[in-house]
């Protein structure tokens, strides 16, 4: 099994340490190894679009027909022109200018994709030949080269946050860290129909949104369609790059979102995601007005300049809009929103009012890579039941994180952390069954680790007999010559009450094993038909917990 952290973190000291001995700055740095990233992606995805293509080739008279460019398309892989291909890249002839090389293979597939058109990167020529020759290779390694799955797509994701901490990228604007995305994906639940971004970054929404269709046994180009808008030219061409390197289809457009409405896709959205730039100020209030995505009114406008003093009501409007009437949004919002005044108070209470605001979470300070600032996540669902249309479930998980590894101050949520605030929503929408569902994986999960116990202990448990055996033996060695000494008294009353400790260890073990076996029995006997007393299956499961945790604790002691 691939160690995926440890090949991102070589991977990266290796490229970093390279720039750091270059002349480049991060900013000059970034968007080419993200390209090389992209290249070495696309060209093992070639690979194994080709074995599968040539295997299915349809051959008339005993001859099979050449393979087009469509071929590649449908097995979701980019085809590459062969200048474009890796290993052309690393075979080049002995003095030939690889910055130009390159250059040329991303003309190439620019050629071949109007989507990615103006989008990969062409500065090759910053580099000198030796850096571009060790960069290639980097990318290289055996363990790339046979990586399977979504390796590149992890590693891309990577890549992108460690140049948004070293603020390589307009100061990391671009760069959503991945478990708000997570946790946005997670609630709002997307499955089919069109998924939009008004301030896309560098697609890490839909990434995401790939990721959880995927895990549901299902193909997300075929089940969704994703459209992105994006201010800044920068992050449109990285939200493209990214799109391709996961296998995903989607429309990006460049336009600044408070002026112009590329898509056209007032309620028509199935779902809507973003992580918009926070208070903005300055918006024209005459370019805006009219707007039929802000039917709420245009708050705090400033009576001498014309300008929006803030334009998170804006945002927030346009997320309304866009969806459909069976439509759910999640989007990133400044803490400062949720209690804003004045104008704003008067859109929010309008908000409020239509029983779309359907859960809100406060998150804490240093998720982001750039800014230490506590968020919010807000969520909206145009289909919400009768029964919770004057609801909205707020979540405080500001003292909810794990340290992410290798950095000071920069938070995260862990796997079981999404799950559990996750969890909550099921319990907020009546989805009890999925919530107990939870709760027995957790419980089958630490069952089968308890389990394991016993075969993990088995050579502790054959090293502390041979040690027993050596110290008897040694006992009765100079039983004869010492047996009358403080010193052999002692030694002989040190080995009893090891033989008793070992003893007392056996006893443990194969109580926690019985009481492992009873639990076990107990979950899969139990039939919970009600599952309105949640509190009460909790309290059940607590307690079986607390028995099992303490025979563990007794045998760690041991």
């Amino acid at each position: 099994m691939q160690d995926i952290k440890k090949i991102e973190g070589d991977l990266w000291e290796a490229a970093d340490q390279l720039r750091a001995n270059s002349k480049l700055t991060a900013s000059e740095y970034s968007m080419p190894v993200l390209g090389l990233i992209f290249l070495r992606h696309a060209y093992n995805r070639f690979l194994v679009a080709k074995d599968k293509i040539e295997e299915n080739l349809p051959s008339r008279g005993g001859v099979k027909r050449p393979i087009r460019k469509e071929d590649f398309e449908s097995q979701s892989a980019i085809f590459l022109p062969e200048e474009a291909r890796y290993d052309y890249l690393l075979n080049l002839e002995e003095g030939k200018d690889i910055g130009a090389a390159i250059n040329d293979a991303m003309i190439s597939i620019e050629k071949e994709y109007d989507n990615l058109q103006g989008s990969l990167p062409k500065n090759y020529n910053i580099f000198d030949n030796d850096l571009l020759a060790e960069l290639l290779k980097i990318f290289n390694s055996e363990q790339l080269k046979n990586a399977t799955g979504d390796v590149f797509g992890r590693i891309y994701e990577y890549f992108l946050n460690k140049f948004a901490m070293t603020g390589a990228q307009e100061g990391g604007e671009f760069f959503t860290p991945i478990s708000l995305v997570q946790l946005i994906v997670n609630i709002i639940e997307p499955q089919k129909g069109i998924v939009f971004d008004p301030a896309c970054g560098s697609a890490g929404m839909f990434v995401q949104t790939g990721h959880f269709i995927e895990l549901h046994g299902e193909n997300a180009n075929e089940k969704v369609t994703f459209y992105g808008q994006e201010k800044a030219e920068l992050n449109s061409k990285l939200a493209k790059m990214n799109l391709a390197v996961h296998g995903l289809e989607g429309k990006i457009l460049e336009g600044n979102t408070f002026y112009e409405d590329k898509h056209e896709l007032i309620g028509k959205c199935d779902y809507v995601m973003a992580n918009p730039p926070f208070n903005v100020d300055g918006v024209d209030s005459e370019k805006i007005k009219g707007d039929p995505r802000l039917p709420f009114g245009i708050p705090g406008v400033n009576k001498k300049t014309k300008a929006v003093s803030n334009g998170n009501y804006l945002w927030i409007q346009y997320f309304h809009q866009y969806l459909n009437e069976k439509g759910r949004a999640g989007f990133v919002m400044a803490s400062s929103a949720s209690d804003a005044g004045y104008g704003e108070k008067d859109v929010r209470e309008q908000l409020v009012k239509t029983g779309d605001v359907d859960v809100m979470v406060a998150i804490g300070n240093n998720f982001f890579y750039t800014r230490s600032l506590p968020c919010g996540i807000w969520f909206f669902d145009k289909d919400k039941p009768e029964d919770r249309k004057n609801k909205i479930l707020m979540l405080d998980a500001r003292n909810i994180h794990s340290r992410i590894v290798g950095t000071s101050n920069k938070n995260e949520f862990s796997e079981e952390q999404l799950k559990n605030l996750t969890a909550i929503t099921w319990l907020y929408r009546g989805e009890n069954e999925r919530y107990l569902k939870l709760i027995d994986d957790y419980i089958n999960e630490y069952v089968s680790k308890s389990m394991s116990i016993d075969s993990e202990i088995k050579g502790f448990e054959n090293n502390i007999r041979e040690l027993l055996s050596e110290l008897i033996k040694f006992r009765n060695d100079i039983e004869n010559n010492y047996s009358e000494s403080e010193v052999h008294k002692s030694f002989c009353d040190d080995i009893k009450a090891l033989e008793n400790d070992i003893k007392s260890y056996q006893e443990e073990k194969e109580q926690l094993l019985e009481n492992i076996n009873e639990y076990d029995k107990y979950i899969n006997e139990s039939k919970v038909e009600d599952f309105s007393d949640i509190k009460t299956v909790n309290e059940l499961q607590k307690n079986q917990y607390s028995k099992f945790e303490k025979s563990s604790k007794d045998v760690k002691v041991l």
